[in-house]
């Protein structure tokens, strides 16, 4: 509990927060620290590492890549906004935020957070244009229609973090200025609300679900006719190449859309604010790094590329 008073805490609220974090004696705090700055390196190096190769290398000049260092950018982007900050906090007696802060972390966590959501239901469309309509791909998927994808899902992101940061942000902090949580997220916010969250409750179930069934449905539409113009091919070696590709993404969705789920877009998931603690280590950190290796280690060209760039770096 806070040692304010409630009528000077009510002021203090709206001035800043404490980050509660994770309890645990020291060992424990040291223990954490070292997994999430080991967690937050890998992130770092490999989403660096996939847009550095993909930018140099033109044979990964196209669509598909195009979309992937979107991807890496949002993840290196995603676990930047929130990761230093825990590290500090982790070894910190104060872990305040201020109020301004901690609307700007998450504005940017949840624009990030929408934004990659879309962005895999687009690289979702785009296996489909290049599996199913290979004539008709150049023209379909051409650069500045690409562009106009990877904006559009901006702007969905921009306009869901707009909402619920407006909305959670208009409500009145009285109760306490503790977040149980390492970071400002919306339900641990709308548990220190004074006022009737019901508003926000619904727009949080409701938004989210409605992206996790979109997103769901334009992945499992472009993939089933995937499914089956693989099945019709006559070249197995075709059919390994795609089906790579295609399990990549569908991994990197599955992971990403699970969590969401769990933190998001379930009744009583506001409720529970120490699976939640755990639930965001995974789609804030562990995600993050995963993404990388999960396309390079099962990508041909990205490995390739990987290795020609290592050899022009040796030669020069």
């Amino acid at each position: 509990m806070s040692p304010h008073g409630n009528e000077n805490l009510s002021v203090m609220s709206l001035q800043e927060f404490v980050l509660e974090g994770f309890g645990g004696s020291l060992q424990t705090q040291a223990l954490l620290f070292a997994l999430f700055l080991a967690l937050y390196m890998v992130a770092v190096l490999g989403n660096l590492t996939m847009t550095v190769v993909i930018t140099l290398d033109a044979r990964l000049h196209s669509p598909m890549y195009f979309f992937l260092k979107n991807l890496s950018f949002l993840d290196l982007c995603y676990a930047s906004i929130i990761t230093p900050n825990t590290l500090a906090n982790l070894f910190s007696s104060s872990k305040v935020i201020t109020f301004a802060g901690c609307a700007t972390q998450l504005f940017f966590f949840s624009l990030l957070c929408t934004t990659q959501g879309f962005l895999l239901a687009v690289m979702a469309y785009d296996r489909f244009l290049a599996v199913c309509r290979p004539l008709h791909y150049p023209i379909t998927m051409r650069p500045s229609a690409c562009a106009r994808l990877v904006l559009g899902s901006y702007c969905a992101g921009c306009f869901n973090s707009i909402v619920q940061t407006s909305f959670t942000f208009s409500l009145p902090f009285c109760s306490s200025n503790h977040i149980n949580h390492f970071f400002c997220d919306v339900p641990p916010l709308l548990r220190l609300a004074c006022g009737d969250t019901t508003i926000n409750e619904l727009l949080l179930f409701g938004i989210c679900g409605l992206i996790i069934v979109g997103v769901t449905v334009v992945v499992l539409i472009s993939y089933g006719y995937i499914t089956v113009t693989i099945l019709r091919m006559c070249s197995a070696a075709g059919r390994h190449k795609i089906f790579s590709t295609c399990g990549s993404h569908m991994t990197a969705v599955t992971l990403l859309i699970g969590t969401v789920f769990v933190m998001y877009a379930q009744p009583g998931a506001v409720e529970s604010m120490e699976q939640g603690k755990v639930v965001s280590i995974f789609y804030t950190l562990v995600i993050p790094m995963l993404n990388p290796l999960i396309y390079s280690l099962r990508n041909k060209d990205v490995k390739d590329a990987l290795w020609r760039l290592g050899q022009k770096h040796t030669t020069t």
